[in-house]
């Protein structure tokens, strides 16, 4: 086992937690995030650093970063993890409630790690975990919003991977299904109702976070050891897909999305234009 440092954002709820508690409990060090006050207290130690950090402001993302790899010298993994559901009818949202969930989840994560890049850059490599969910493979109605985030982390960090590698710089994109964290009945939010989406498809959310009667079937401790055994691979894993639920909705999902393209294969290629002799402009022998 390698010791290594690490940076957390969220460090004091959900898979957060959970990974910055076992990291200091076997001696690695941590870097971890909290917008609450008083909130990771009890992580506390020889191991941990706190530092508040609101990830939709860009000017705190920059210099808690910065003083994180001045104070630390060195920051094996990032870790994205900050993030919250907003659920409900992408009508019933407010505009507030759409830019604070893009500026949570997608433009917080691009941000914090646009501003690690170029410390994992000068000291020769590190590891970066993006943490998405299966969500950013699979969309169901009632989440719109968070699944355009998702989806958005995702692509944003399935080309990153490319970028970054030449730099001894690996990318992971987390992939959780349900979890017993205070994600689902703790941090997610409700839009406003509107009565004319009752009894649609969207409003299986809705019943789902008011009636609060159900449960993820994923251990999140569990989860958080995967997330940093993963780190131990190499190369980096692009997917760390944790759950059933998770690998078997992704795999449906997916499976749907190829047939769907499959099935357009010949009516996509009428769109394509005239291939051209490079020469002459003109309609180029295709036996040659």
């Amino acid at each position: 086992m390698t010791t290594r440092t690490w940076l957390i954002t969220g460090a004091n709820s959900g898979f957060g937690r959970h990974l910055a508690s076992q990291l200091l409990s076997r001696g690695d060090r941590v870097a971890g995030t909290f917008r609450t006050a008083g909130s990771v207290d009890d992580l506390s130690g020889p191991g941990f650093r706190a530092y508040h950090l609101d990830v939709t402001d860009p000017a705190e993302i920059t210099a808690v970063v910065d003083q994180a790899f001045a104070d630390l010298g060195r920051i094996d993994v990032v870790v994205s993890n900050a993030g919250y559901g907003l659920m409900g009818a992408a009508e019933e949202m407010s505009d507030g409630q759409v830019e604070h969930q893009i500026a949570t989840n997608l433009t917080g994560s691009i941000r914090l790690i646009r501003a690690a890049l170029p410390h994992l850059r000068a000291q020769g490599g590190g590891r970066i975990l993006q943490l998405s969910s299966v969500g950013g493979q699979a969309a169901w109605p009632g989440g719109s919003l968070y699944h355009a985030t998702k989806w958005g982390v995702e692509g944003f960090a399935e080309a990153l991977a490319g970028e970054v590698a030449p730099f001894g710089i690996g990318v992971t994109i987390v992939e959780p299904g349900g979890a017993r964290t205070n994600f689902r009945y703790g941090s997610s939010v409700l839009a406003a109702r509107i009565p004319e989406y009752d009894g649609t498809p969207a409003a299986g959310v809705r019943r789902i976070l008011t009636e609060q009667t159900t449960q993820g079937i994923g251990d999140p401790a569990l989860m958080a050891t995967a997330m940093i055994a993963s780190v131990e691979q190499e190369p980096a894993p692009l997917r760390l897909v944790l759950g059933s639920d998770a690998a078997q909705a992704m795999e449906g999902a997916l499976t749907a999305r190829l047939a769907d393209v499959r099935s357009q294969r010949e009516a996509a290629a009428t769109t394509d234009a005239p291939l051209t002799d490079a020469v002459t402009g003109s309609p180029a022998d295709l036996n040659d």
